[in-house]
């Protein structure tokens, strides 16, 4: 201990500031459930990033209020701190291990992504149009149109998104994915919904004064729920197309008839 006089303090005040740290990371609910296959990949990554912040960030903190209890000048004291020489091998260590911690972030980022963007075979195509301020999401297959995204649980979907005006950015939390939507190009967003429920659309992108007010909802619902959602409103568009049809060929007949 005589050795290294500072070691009993430093390792007291780490593990208050360890502590204070990692309960600051736990305890506050900084998101809400998970509710899609790339939310979990995301959060394993997330959360190894936080608990490397808490690490660095108890390690750099402890150093540093340690310091400026046990160094602080004493009251009038101006004069020069004595000259001192860096040490090398601990400059060695603190440019070796972030860079290896990045590395590794780096990697575990692109492995995430590549998987939360893998197509499956079965997934469902949606088309979403994006304006000031409003969403409108659109089953081609069927031609429906709706102002809520419903798709079902445990099932692939694609967002092929496009923009009629300004930069959007259609972002749910829960599912912890979010995607610009720009004019001129059509990008995607790839969801595998794990939970039903009703969940927020958000605009992550500033749009214009009415921003904030630019929100839908997404439902995810079991999938004979979605089937029946689907085929009714289906339905529903093939007979008010068939209303609007109706005068044409009733004026038609009227013109032909002696």
């Amino acid at each position: 201990m005589r050795r290294f006089p500072h070691a009993l303090p430093l390792a007291v005040l780490a593990i208050v500031v360890g502590v204070a740290t990692a309960a600051v990371a736990l305890l506050v609910p900084w998101v809400p459930d998970a509710a899609s296959e790339q939310a979990g990949r995301t959060d394993t990554l997330m959360w190894f990033l936080i608990w490397c912040s808490v690490a660095i960030f108890t390690g750099v903190g402890t150093v540093m209020l340690y310091a400026v209890w046990k160094f602080r000048a004493k009251p009038g004291d101006e004069s020069d701190g004595p000259p001192m020489h860096g040490n090398t091998r601990l400059e060695i260590i603190w440019t070796v291990l972030p860079t290896i911690l990045l590395a590794v972030v780096a990697v575990w980022a692109y492995l995430v992504l590549a998987e939360n963007e893998a197509l499956a075979d079965d997934r469902i195509e949606v088309q979403v149009a994006a304006e000031q301020f409003a969403w409108t999401f659109r089953y081609p297959e069927q031609q429906v149109e709706s102002g809520d995204l419903r798709i079902p649980v445990d099932r692939q979907v694609r967002l092929q998104m496009r923009s009629k005006d300004v930069i959007h950015s259609l972002y749910v939390t829960e599912f912890r994915v979010k995607q610009d939507v720009v004019p001129g190009i059509t990008t995607y967003l790839i969801i595998n919904p794990t939970e039903t429920g009703t969940y927020q659309i958000i605009c992550a992108e500033l749009c214009g004064v009415g921003h904030g007010t630019m929100r839908a909802r997404v439902i995810v619902m079991p999938q004979d729920e979605y089937d029946s959602w689907l085929e009714q409103a289906s339905r529903q568009v093939s007979s008010e197309r068939a209303g609007a049809d109706a005068p044409d060929t009733a004026a038609a007949a009227t013109t032909t008839t002696p």
